[in-house]
């Protein structure tokens, strides 16, 4: 990078738009599935070896940003924030819990 030069990321904000900024987004996300997760989630990149998955990548800055923008809590890489989504998820939908045994 050029002295002087700034870098500059796209992230996708809670409102779900893009912007600019002057810092790299914390997660990675994919846009047709609205999963969030960590940027180095062996799935993630396990999908992003096979190819395409590249094409639909976003970023946040923040969890509650992925949130915000209609993003659920990846199952391998964020487990206990994906059970959190889950167990609320399903209060409301109004869905019973499953059965245990």
């Amino acid at each position: 990078m050029a002295r002087g030069a700034t870098a500059t990321w796209t992230l996708v904000g809670p409102d779900g738009k893009r912007y600019a900024s002057n810092r790299p987004g914390t997660l990675g996300g994919h846009r047709r599935s609205r999963i969030y997760g960590r940027r180095d989630c062996p799935a993630a990149l396990r999908a992003i070896a096979r190819g395409g998955y590249v094409t639909y990548r976003v970023f946040f800055l923040t969890e509650d940003h992925a949130r915000a923008a209609g993003y659920r809590p990846c199952s391998v890489c964020l487990p206990a924030a994906y059970a959190n989504w889950k167990k609320f998820d399903r209060k409301a939908r109004g869905a019973k819990p499953a059965r245990r045994g």
